[in-house]
């Protein structure tokens, strides 16, 4: 019995650890964020089954006329008094050569055309949650400075309370340092609830519960890397959803300008019954008829002229498309180009400088050449500094994610269109 317990108890603790390891929260890259976002996002599924549901559409466009059964009873005395002679037919609409296959093509260019709509919705969930995984990377990073800034705040403040006890400084100095740090702590606590704020965002994005935590891991400082704009207007060209949904416009608008002129030759509809008269040897008819486009101005012509008018509006279209997807091209990479040597500004001449001046001015202040005045201010110039350095970094990130995006593709190892 005791045997038992014992497995019992064992058993227990073991599906204990397992539950609380298979429980622990994952820590998320920013490429398993992206999947999680597009597996998990309302809208994104809504465009998928709004490309399926035009999948089906061209099944239905390829479908041939259903044939129809047809029985009459003719010459009754009285209304549903059954009359010796009869006809039990069958009636097919058989289309002219080329018209279905026609429907379809129409019906496939516009599935194809969903499908575009359905990458362009893919393209703005990655460029969101890039955008939201690096905001929550920069926040962090401001929270790390201010802790740092509270940390040195305090450092001041215990100087200057040393250096008051010695009689070397007034208690002016230790006031100014007492504010400081109560200004750094307020910091700080902003800088946490912007943390907060940044993990609700990514989890609205990959549709979680907002007030879940979520522990991501990634870098803001990232590569820095050259562009050709040749190469990216070309990429974009190639590539770009809503270029493919203009040409795609244009081909279907073809279709149905196609699509007019084949009205004008007639389907055939044939029938085929059985004659039956009571007392006699049974019959069969044959019928045949098709529609004479007599009076092909008024509806025929006006869909040529439709589709005419639709193909030219889908093409002047597509130019503007092309005109303006070459602009957030350049935009996007003017803008990267310019975020990446203000990065490099940073990091060559800027940020050693500043920790310099702030390692001087507290020696300085420790020896009792400078006041506190001096210190708080170099402190607060480096803090600045570090958190204008993150905010580039960050705005580097944002920006190449808003030149892929203008470029309609996500390649993975690195930007399309690069040197």
């Amino acid at each position: 019995m005791k045997s038992k317990y014992l497995i019992a108890i064992f058993v227990v603790s073991i599906s204990f650890y397992v539950s609380q390891f298979t429980n622990a929260e994952e820590t998320l890259n920013l490429d398993q964020c992206i999947s999680l976002a597009l597996k998990n996002n309302h809208l994104y599924e809504s465009q998928r089954q709004e490309f399926r549901a035009s999948r089906a559409r061209v099944r239905q466009a390829a479908a041939f006329p259903q044939p129809e059964i047809a029985f009459d009873w003719d010459l009754q005395t009285k209304l549903f008094k059954p009359s010796g002679e009869s006809y039990l037919g069958i009636n097919q609409l058989i289309e002219f050569p080329g018209r279905r296959s026609l429907r379809k093509k129409i019906a496939g260019q516009e599935s194809a055309g969903t499908g575009c709509e359905m990458d362009l919705v893919r393209l703005e969930i990655i460029y969101d949650v890039k955008c939201s995984f690096y905001q929550l990377l920069l926040n962090r990073e401001i929270q790390k400075y201010a802790k740092e800034n509270l940390e040195m705040a305090n450092d001041v403040l215990t100087i200057a309370t040393e250096k008051y006890q010695g009689g070397d400084v007034a208690k002016l100095e230790v006031l100014r340092a007492k504010v400081e740090v109560a200004r750094a702590r307020n910091q700080l606590e902003v800088a946490l609830n912007q943390v907060k704020l940044a993990c609700a965002q990514l989890n609205f994005l990959l549709a979680r519960d907002q007030t879940q935590s979520l522990h991501i891991q990634g870098e803001l400082r990232g590569p820095l890397i050259e562009f050709s704009l040749p190469n990216l207007l070309a990429q974009a060209q190639a590539s770009h959803p809503e270029l493919k949904k203009a040409q795609l416009a244009i081909k279907k608008e073809s279709l149905v300008k196609k699509q007019g002129f084949l009205s004008f030759l007639p389907d055939v509809a044939l029938g085929v019954s059985r004659h039956r008269i009571l007392g006699e040897p049974n019959t069969w008819d044959v019928a045949l008829s098709f529609q004479v486009p007599l009076f092909f101005w008024q509806k025929i012509n006006g869909e040529i002229a439709e589709a005419d008018a639709n193909l030219a509006a889908a093409q002047e279209r597509y130019k503007h498309q092309e005109l303006a997807i070459a602009l957030d091209v350049e935009n996007a990479f003017y803008n990267a180009t310019s975020l990446k040597n203000q990065v490099e500004f940073f990091e060559k001449d800027v940020l050693d400088e500043a920790q310099q001046v702030y390692q001087m001015s507290l020696i300085s202040f420790q020896e009792g050449k400078t006041g506190s005045i001096e210190l708080l201010e170099a402190r607060r110039s480096l803090a600045d500094l570090k958190q204008s350095y993150a905010e580039s970094l960050f705005s580097y990130q944002a920006a190449l994610a808003e030149l892929e995006k203008s470029l309609g593709t996500t390649l993975a190892g690195g930007i399309p269109g690069t040197k």
